[in-house]
């Protein structure tokens, strides 16, 4: 069985800028809760999350990769034992253009019964989206200030 969490929202933006805020590290820090997710995005390269103290909190492999159209993730949570115990998700991007309006699909799933992994994704994953979808057509994420109280631990969660 696979435990899987899916999400889908709308952006007024383009492609290519939601491409960026994804994949750029001075973007994704912006609504991220600090973090950025750093890799050169090619197939087969590693790829991580880093927060604002140097600490990875999850890492793993470009799996596909279609700019700017579709990012597959091979993903591991770093940082808590027991999330990281569970092993490697499948996180993947899609975003396709809707009469001006960009339709950005995220898929994080896993071939595990009641994964804890996409538990804590799937209440981290719509506050991480809705931050970036504010960043984009505002120029304001909504995210909460990195080193808040909540914040790293909301960060831990969507990273899953």
């Amino acid at each position: 069985m696979t435990s899987k969490f899916v999400y889908v929202t709308y952006i007024r933006t383009t492609t290519q800028k939601l491409w960026d805020a994804l994949t750029k590290p001075e973007f994704t820090k912006q609504y991220f809760f600090g973090v950025t997710m750093e890799s050169d995005w090619k197939v087969g390269s590693p790829w991580q999350m880093v927060g604002e103290t140097g600490t990875i909190t999850d890492a793993g492999e470009v799996l596909e990769t279609d700019p700017p159209k579709r990012l597959v993730l091979k993903w591991r949570n770093e940082f808590m034992p027991e999330l990281k115990a569970e092993g490697y998700t499948r996180c993947t991007f899609d975003i396709s253009e809707q009469s001006g309006i960009v339709e950005l699909k995220v898929t994080h799933e896993m071939d595990r019964d009641n994964a804890k992994t996409i538990a804590a994704v799937s209440g981290g994953w719509p506050k991480i989206l809705s931050s970036l979808k504010s960043m984009l057509e505002t120029g304001t994420p909504i995210a909460q200030k990195p080193g808040s109280p909540n914040a790293d631990r909301a960060s831990v969660r969507a990273a899953g």
